[in-house]
């Protein structure tokens, strides 16, 4: 039987779109990052031992596309610098690094269990992402969810 998908053209997927910008292993470790609170280069440098250039590059594409804003600052007697901050863009991508630490927490932490946790901040309970329909339900299996042509679809040409 031949896939309904295949009717409809993925020339302008939001999700190929969003990968151009995040789909590099280290935007989302500088993500984690700046989401931790860790804002200026050289920390994150140290932290996550990402080469400068590559470090250099991934915050100037995130600042270019909207994800993080630089923020000047100057340590008394040193030069000018800037410290990263995510934008509105930049805090909806909060349930993605959710959803992702869950996923690698379940199928790839060690033995002793995930370096990271988030936590919610009344109530100190675990947080983690969840499926649920505009009505409301939560959907827990892939099988459930149906893709269907949105409204800036466009039929494929055969």
């Amino acid at each position: 039987m031949r896939p309904a998908a295949l009717d409809w053209s993925v020339e302008n997927c939001t999700i190929a779109r969003a990968m151009e910008i995040l789909g590099e292993r280290w935007t989302m470790v500088v993500l984690r990052e700046v989401f931790s609170g860790v804002r200026r280069f050289d920390d994150m440098r140290v932290r996550t031992g990402i080469p400068r250039q590559v470090l250099t590059n991934r915050l100037a594409l995130l600042v270019e596309r909207g994800v993080l804003r630089r923020e000047p600052y100057r340590e008394p007697g040193s030069r000018l610098r800037h410290e990263y901050r995510l934008t509105e863009m930049g805090f909806a991508l909060w349930p993605v690094l959710v959803a992702v630490l869950g996923w690698g927490d379940r199928y790839l932490a060690d033995a002793e269990g995930a370096p990271l946790r988030v936590e919610h901040r009344d109530c100190g309970a675990e947080v983690r992402a969840e499926l649920r329909c505009a009505d409301g339900h939560e959907v827990r299996d892939p099988r459930d969810v149906l893709p269907r042509p949105g409204p800036g679809a466009h039929r494929r040409s055969s």
